[in-house]
């Protein structure tokens, strides 16, 4: 399937509440049963849509036991759904931004200009800020990342997603996934000067580094917070 016919599948609203659900959990795999309460439609339909979903290859599908047993009396695997990593976009008419953006990085990069281009990154995150003043909050700062495309978490000190006063902020996208994957310490540099220009320093948060598979690289945390 097309990437057209792939995000034309997301336009039915329970179809993309399903979506996004499942897109929530980060890699957790997630049963019929789960999504259905979650989106408060019915398994059969939910189980209907998700399939749907997973032949537009927006879901990748997997089974396993869902009650954790394993043995006589543990029950048949379920199906179960998690996001797929492939991207998808659309551009009528085509353009090729993505090979663009990787011969740029690969010049930065033979050519030593990390600097300059974190300069860059740095300067275009003020840019988008414009005369705000820099986030007061973790939560201010996750409105700011959702706006961007990050899909901003909360997890607490322990690993656990949660929302207590020693959390920092995740993000489960990297919007520069493709171009990071193949120049990671540039374009994850710059990712970071963007971000500190888009949240501010000097304010109540602050971006630094901590890389996670998966996950975008730069975490958000309270600026008294010891690194």
């Amino acid at each position: 399937m097309n990437d057209i016919d792939a995000i034309a599948a997301l336009q039915d609203p329970v179809r993309r509440r399903l979506y996004e659900y499942v897109a929530a959990q980060g890699g957790r795999e997630v049963g019929r049963n789960e999504a259905a309460e979650a989106t408060g439609v019915a398994r059969t339909l939910a189980a209907h849509h998700l399939d749907r979903l997973a032949e537009a290859g927006l879901l990748d599908t997997g089974s396993r036991r869902l009650t954790g047993r394993s043995g006589p009396g543990a029950g048949r695997p379920a199906k179960v759904y998690t996001r797929a990593r492939e991207e998808r976009a659309v551009s009528l008419p085509a353009r090729d931004y993505r090979t663009a953006a990787e011969l740029l990085a690969e010049a930065a990069e033979q050519a030593g200009l990390d600097a300059g281009l974190c300069a860059a990154a740095h300067r275009r995150g003020e840019a988008l800020r414009g005369s705000a003043a820099p986030c007061g909050s973790l939560e201010a700062a996750m409105e700011t990342l959702a706006a961007r495309g990050y899909e901003p978490y909360l997890e607490a000190a322990g690993g656990a997603p949660g929302a207590e006063a020693s959390a920092v902020v995740r993000m489960r996208n990297c919007p520069f996934h493709a171009v990071a994957e193949r120049f990671p310490p540039l374009v994850c540099g710059m990712n970071l000067a963007l971000l500190e220009g888009l949240l501010g320093t000097g304010g109540a948060v602050r971006a630094r580094m901590a890389a996670r598979p998966g996950e975008c690289c730069v975490v958000v945390e309270a600026a008294d917070e010891e690194l």
